[in-house]
């Protein structure tokens, strides 16, 4: 962190992890609903909480710049869980053929 100060790279250090967080989710968005569906957004949703706490407990700016990040990135895949099952129902990304559908 030091580096980072001494550098003023803190802002693109902290835009580079912001890029790589949520490029990071949207695979997980499309796994997730090819495996489990809409069932597991309560996961994303217990994430995000842990990332506001976690958020709120950190005192360095990054760390909890980061996790704010992460919590409310958990927060948007819930709503992109959703998405991506219409997507899959509209034939834009492939089904499942061990998972039963209700559409």
């Amino acid at each position: 962190m030091i580096f980072l100060n001494d550098y003023h790279l803190v802002g693109l250090f902290i835009g580079i992890c912001t890029f790589l967080i949520i490029g990071l989710f949207h695979p997980i968005v499309i796994k997730c609903e090819y495996y489990w569906g809409t069932r597991c957004w309560w996961c994303f949703l217990l994430l995000g909480l842990l990332g506001i706490a976690v958020s709120i407990w950190v005192d360095d700016v990054v760390w909890s710049s980061l996790s704010g990040v992460f919590a409310f990135s958990s927060f948007w895949t819930i709503k992109e869980l959703f998405d991506q099952e219409k997507r899959v129902r509209k034939g834009w990304f492939p089904k499942n053929p061990n998972r039963t559908y209700n559409f």
